[in-house]
């Protein structure tokens, strides 16, 4: 079982591509003994695999690890500095592909030059996310960042010919789903379940 002190100094560790034990244990600052307990667990909580002899990680992992750190109480503040936007990006990615979206991240479009961190498409109809890592979610500044996200996805449905397209906020800080101006801000653990009740939500994200 995941004891939260050990889950939260394995997150340094947690590094895509193939890793020995020695590796981790260096990146974690443990020894070797207690990098391969910390290793067994975060493979039995589907973190990591054993591959060719060496631990392999997926882009996601180290902001899953996060979430779940985060969710048994661990300080908010203490995980995200562990994190990098491209772990979140990741990880939303990810949460969309298994939900059968063709998805993309980091979109850049120019005249005028917008970017959009990961963009979902299914059945002709886009959601495109900014990711959110912030600290102190104010409401205002939430506020804002929706206006921004619409007026960014007014410009990608112009370029595109889709049948719409969902601005959302995903955050790692939030509780539950709520709605700004129609826009949903979503918290990353919700994120799966969201897409599942995607279409069944178009309405109330729609005008």
């Amino acid at each position: 079982m995941l004891n939260l002190v050990t889950l939260v100094k394995a997150i340094p560790g947690i590094i895509p591509g193939g890793l020995s034990v020695k590796d981790f244990s260096m990146a974690t600052q443990t020894g070797e003994d207690l990098a391969k307990e910390m290793l067994d667990n975060l493979m039995q909580n589907g973190i990591g695999r054993f591959e060719d002899g060496q631990i392999q990680f997926e882009d996601s992992d180290k902001l899953k690890t996060g979430v779940i750190a985060i969710s048994m109480g661990a300080p908010i503040d203490e995980i995200s500095r562990m994190l990098e936007w491209q772990d979140f990006e990741s990880l939303a990615a990810e949460v969309l592909e298994k939900r059968d979206f063709d998805t993309t991240k980091n979109v850049i479009m120019k005249n005028p030059r917008i970017q959009i961190d990961v963009v979902g498409i299914k059945s002709e109809v886009a959601i495109l996310i900014d990711c959110k890592h912030w600290n102190n979610m104010t409401q205002s500044a939430l506020s804002e960042a929706v206006k921004k996200q619409i007026i960014r996805t007014k410009q990608f449905i112009l370029k595109h010919k889709l049948r719409g397209a969902i601005p959302a906020i995903v955050t790692l800080y939030q509780h539950s789903v709520q709605f700004i101006d129609k826009v949903p801000i979503i918290p990353i653990h919700q994120l799966d379940s969201f897409c599942d009740e995607f279409y069944g939500n178009l309405e109330a994200m729609q005008d």
